[in-house]
């Protein structure tokens, strides 16, 4: 498969680049696409919620009333879940989280996701760029020379730049990442990829 080469000016620079096919023109897997969406965003969980239960509320341990012969709930102590002010019945508790997933079943999700990126027209493949100097209005430029300005849009590179990441950190819903750093989640995020030239060989050795 061949994908038009553009420069930052949205301008069609007159060459092609081959992609793998093996990459971005499978069956997306939509399975294991949720599989690596959910343990992304478990991994972003905390865990640190936390409800007292009966053994940790502060209270009298008496018993309120006798067991029997009242026609009520029997019940011990104040601290009862069934009364105001008590403890709380198989309550949260700290936990993690995270599970594990093969690493050729994420593999196969982020295949999935390019080629279903693929299928939208949504990724484009441009010169590899940088600023000399960081300004948000040059990257501001960039998108509005795509007409994407105010989309969520995500650009891969192939090593960090310096002055391109920190030109778009105040855009809203612009990312800046590494193509080692691709992940299935804002992959399908993303409404629109642009892939530099030079990212697109870190992605064919680590997803090839």
């Amino acid at each position: 498969m061949e994908l038009t080469v553009y420069n930052i000016k949205g301008e069609d620079t007159g060459r092609k680049v081959q992609i793998n096919d093996s990459i971005y023109a499978i069956e997306p897997n939509e399975h294991v696409m949720y599989l690596a969406v959910k343990q992304f965003l478990a991994d972003q969980r905390q865990g640190t919620h936390k409800s007292k239960e009966r053994s940790e509320i502060s209270g009298s341990t008496r018993k309120l009333f006798r067991q029997k012969g009242t026609g009520g709930a029997r019940r011990g102590d104040i601290n009862s879940p069934l009364l105001r002010g008590g403890a709380r019945v198989f309550g949260p508790k700290p936990r993690d989280y995270s599970f594990k997933l093969n690493k050729k079943v994420k593999q196969l999700a982020r295949k999935s996701a390019l080629s279903s990126k693929i299928n939208d027209n949504a990724i484009m493949v441009v010169e590899d760029f940088t600023f000399d100097a960081i300004k948000t209005k040059q990257m501001v430029g960039v998108l509005d020379a795509f007409k994407v300005n105010g989309n969520r849009n995500m650009f891969v590179f192939a090593e960090p730049d310096r002055n391109v990441i920190l030109s778009a950190r105040n855009i809203q819903r612009t990312e800046i990442t590494l193509a080692r750093n691709l992940n299935t989640y804002d992959i399908l995020n993303a409404k629109h990829i642009f892939i530099t030239e030079s990212a697109l060989k870190p992605i064919d050795e680590i997803l090839g």
